[in-house]
């Protein structure tokens, strides 16, 4: 049962708007409608600006803004950022035994779920008085800032409501999911296809790399400035890149022991169990980008407001910033070595020490989380060991029990969690050096989302066409 700390949110959890189970069977097509409606709203709210906001051309987190699916100055300037911070904080004080919670029993589930909520609004409260407070709008009077308060607190409750409707069963997959992998989808569309003229080397291309491209062999000119960017701009070896990272994770999917079961009530039924190379998919990596984009946004915070005080030295281990070309970058401290290259393999060559530093932290970050995240989502094999035998499944050849089944699994499942951890850390890391569109975190997670989708809407499809099969597959 869940501890004190999760039942002390119970009176909050009841006064704050939830999203209903449906108490009936929603069809495929009504799943796709719901999910389509809830991505329409995101895009509409990240386009429409923050009222009372005055045009600020100062830009911190253009990096984090394609993982947390923001976009600056809109109703969506903080994006999924609040809620992911708060599921991870509470995942890993679970992770490693913090707060008492059992995943397997409904109540404690329900509760963690409801903390959740609570953690998130609490986030975005605080976020968005850390945006007021710290500058990052200049100084607006009291009245403009609590315009400006009350929209984003309202945009991150409608964000967290639509997450919870599609997760609910009123759509398909996962809120957070479906906004990150639209904010990655228009990164990449950008960075390919977009004809806003720019000026590099004296010269002036379209910034879309496809376009630039065209551009140039119809100019009949020299495609050499565009193979790498000096000026961070969409390149040939960046979309390259991008290309060889999808097709390496597609082809990592794939990638997978199979263990032989059989259903004990029933002789001659077998099937597989499968441990796929990237066992806990692309949530570590998310994990560890959303833990990096707090670090930058904090220590930045802290920095404009407290450089001068008598914490100055603590403040310059977090970081230290200065704003270069409309942009506040890093120039030393903790956030310095956390911040991934925004101009691709020509930045990194003029800093290797600190890129490897930061690809070094990265991928220990991400085999950390994936060792977290197999405790507490469930994917243990102690955990998954119960599941099968609770379903009446069986290994071949052993007896039809828990412990050893959790040998055999133990065999596997953690070698292959901290391979895949390394491997999303050493892939993200090497996107981001060679400018990979939509960032090197983005690609990965937006490989892993489709994955997943592909697999709920066949298995949704299959579930409409046989439903006799519900209760093999879950349902």
């Amino acid at each position: 049962m869940a501890g004190r700390f999760l039942k002390a949110f119970e009176p909050v959890m009841k006064i704050i708007p939830e999203v209903k189970t449906p108490e009936r069977k929603v069809g495929f097509n009504e799943k796709l409608l719901w999910t389509a409606m809830a991505l329409i709203l995101y895009l509409v709210m990240s386009e429409v600006p923050l009222y009372g906001l005055r045009d600020t051309t100062q830009e911190s987190l253009l990096y984090y803004r394609v993982i947390f699916a923001s976009a600056k100055g809109t109703l969506m300037e903080l994006g999924i950022g609040p809620i992911v911070t708060a599921g991870l904080i509470l995942q890993m004080l679970a992770g490693s035994g913090f707060i008492g919670v059992d995943f397997s029993n409904a109540e404690d589930r329900a509760l963690f779920t409801g903390a959740s909520k609570v953690f998130s609004l609490i986030f975005t409260a605080f976020q968005a008085s850390a945006y007021l407070v710290g500058g990052f709008y200049g100084t607006l009077p009291y009245r403009q800032s609590i315009i400006v308060f009350l929209q984003l607190m309202v945009a991150g409750l409608i964000l967290m409501l639509l997450d919870e409707m599609i997760q609910k069963g009123w759509g398909i997959g996962s809120g957070i999911s479906l906004f990150i992998l639209a904010g990655v989808a228009q990164r990449i569309m950008l960075d390919s296809l977009s004809t806003i003229p720019v000026g590099e080397g004296g010269t002036v291309r379209y910034f879309g790399i496809i376009t630039a491209l065209i551009q140039t062999l119809v100019a009949r000119g020299s495609v050499s400035h565009l193979v790498l960017s000096p000026s961070g701009y969409p390149s040939i070896v960046g979309l390259i890149s991008t290309i060889g990272v999808f097709l390496f994770v597609i082809y990592a999917q794939g990638i997978r022991v199979e263990l032989p079961i059989s259903y004990a009530r029933f002789r001659g039924f077998k099937g597989k169990y499968p441990i796929s190379l990237l066992y806990v998919s692309n949530l570590p990596v998310i994990f560890a980008s959303a833990l990096f984009g707090n670090v930058f946004l904090w220590s930045q915070l802290i920095w404009n407001n407290y450089k001068d005080s008598a914490w100055a030295p603590w403040i310059t281990f977090l970081g230290q910033f200065s704003v270069e070309e409309g942009r506040t970058v890093p120039t030393g401290g903790v956030a310095y070595y956390v911040t991934a290259p925004t101009r691709g393999f020509m930045e990194v060559m003029e800093s290797p020490v600190r890129y490897l530093i930061y690809a070094v932290i990265l991928i220990v970050f991400c085999v950390i989380f994936s060792v977290i995240w197999l405790q507490v989502g469930g994917l243990d094999p102690r955990s998954v060991a119960k599941q099968l035998v609770d379903s009446g499944m069986q290994i071949p050849g052993f007896r039809r029990s828990e412990r050893p089944m959790e040998g055999i699994l133990n065999r596997y499942i953690p070698a292959v969690t901290v391979l895949g951890g390394l491997i999303v850390g050493l892939l993200a890391a090497m996107a981001d050096f060679f400018g990979a569109f939509g960032t090197g975190t983005g690609i990965l997670l937006s490989v892993g989302i489709v994955y997943q989708y592909y697999q709920q809407l066949m298995q949704e499809r299959v579930e409409e066409m046989y439903p006799g099969l519900r209760r093999f597959l879950g349902g």
